[in-house]
């Protein structure tokens, strides 16, 4: 369906039965057009610009399970045994992110862009290859609050566009602020 043809995402003065009415039109439009799943014409008008955010985002997670593994498997020094098994702990919540942001970009009818050729140009965090573990504590907080930061902007440019997204992204942000939290902590000791 064509973004001119969608229905519009406030309710019309005529079809209002008093200040919250649901937008009839749009209603009857979500019977319509059924291999589009879950879908709707009201989504429509967002979908593109939500997708292109949510693969930015996809590759952003990417490049953090990289980071993550690669410092994994490097870290060495006496409180490396610990911090090592964190990022993995890291990496692997990172790729869960990851897989969920690629779900909900094929429900909203995109497709994930896995393309190796282009993550790191389109991630938000950097790759890092630090060799010493205050190094490689640092850049992985420095991308946790990027995540972050990245993350709260979504939301609130999502809002209520597609409050399915927004409960995604929320869900996430809560976990790289508990990341953010737990770097920071090894980082004073």
């Amino acid at each position: 369906m064509s973004q001119k043809n969608a229905p519009q995402l406030v309710p019309k003065p005529s079809d209002s039965k008093g200040p919250l009415a649901l937008d009839t039109g749009a209603i009857e439009a979500a019977r319509k057009h059924l291999e589009d799943g879950a879908v709707t014409p009201g989504q429509t008008v967002w979908r593109d610009s939500i997708v292109a955010l949510l693969n930015d985002s996809l590759a952003t997670e990417l490049v953090c399970v990289l980071r993550y593994k690669r410092h994994h498997y490097t870290a060495h020094g006496l409180a490396s045994p610990a911090i090592a098994e964190e990022f993995m702990v890291h990496a692997l919540a990172e790729a869960g992110h990851g897989d969920r942001l690629a779900e909900r970009i094929v429900q909203l009818g995109g497709e994930p862009d896995f393309s190796p050729d282009t993550l790191s140009a389109r991630s938000h965090a950097r790759y890092d290859a630090s060799t010493d573990l205050q190094s490689m504590l640092r850049a992985n907080l420095e991308a946790e609050r990027v995540a972050i930061e990245t993350y709260r902007q979504m939301v609130v440019l999502i809002g209520d566009k597609d409050p399915t997204t927004r409960r995604l992204l929320e869900d996430i942000l809560h976990d790289e602020e508990e990341h953010a939290d737990e770097l920071a902590g090894w980082l004073e000791k």
